[in-house]
């Protein structure tokens, strides 16, 4: 999925699980790094610090669901997911309630989402501290006894100079075929990493002469002015 969100915008993208790549030279020329699906302590004590002067210098993170699953001794990095992950339940369907739909990562969606996916609860509320982009309407499913009433489950905020964002969505297979979860995460993307996204091809019936307007221009100098390539009455 995400391969294919990068060739369709013309972006390089490399994938590892070296913790080694997590210098300060080598991260300079990613403009967002992905944390996806990650759990447990991943970096040392030098990689941590060269990923907070990453972030804190202007780049940018996405963390996909277990991303809040990881890290829980790195304060800073707590600062950065919004939360960590304290529970779930059994994969199940669930109503969104999209909250901002201007957002890159929202603006495809409809006010309320209908997914599938393996619901986190979480250990504090982020809410005070990030942007909410999306919240879970408990009420349509079986959150288990570490409910949270008020659910976020994406947002996105400002480190230092840089972006965070995180979404809860992402533990089933079946998420990164669906439309709606790529939108998002290309959406999420171009926001972290200050990205421009592709433009939409253009789908519709070929356009006639007079679905256009005319405009005259003119100059300042003595020249013709041109109406629809013919020269105009004077």
């Amino acid at each position: 999925m995400l391969s294919a969100i990068a060739t369709k915008n013309g972006w390089e993208i490399e994938f590892t699980e070296d913790s080694g790549q997590f210098n300060e030279t080598n991260l300079s020329q990613y403009s967002v790094v992905v944390w996806l699906n990650t759990t447990g302590d991943v970096l040392n004590g030098d990689e941590q610090s060269a990923f907070e002067n990453y972030v804190e210098s202007g780049g940018g993170y996405l963390g996909i669901h277990a991303a809040s699953d990881t890290e829980y001794s790195w304060p800073w990095y707590g600062v950065l997911v919004g939360a960590y992950f304290d529970s779930h339940p059994e994969v199940q369907q669930a109503t969104l309630n999209v909250e901002e739909n201007v957002h890159p990562s929202t603006q495809t969606l409809a006010t309320t989402w209908v997914h599938t996916d393996e619901w986190y609860n979480f250990q504090t509320n982020p809410r005070e501290n990030v942007n909410v982009l999306m919240s879970i309407d408990e009420s349509t499913y079986n959150p288990g006894a570490a409910a949270m009433i008020d659910h976020p489950i994406a947002w996105y905020r400002n480190v230092g100079e840089g972006r965070s964002f995180y979404t809860g969505l992402g533990h089933t297979d079946n998420a990164y075929l669906t439309q709606n979860f790529i939108d998002h995460i290309e959406g999420a993307l171009s926001w972290a990493g200050s990205l421009a996204v592709a433009a939409p091809e253009w789908t519709g019936p070929i356009p006639s002469e007079s679905d256009f307007s005319s405009t005259v221009l003119a100059s300042s100098i003595n020249q013709p002015i041109l109406c629809n390539g013919k020269r105009c009455p004077s």
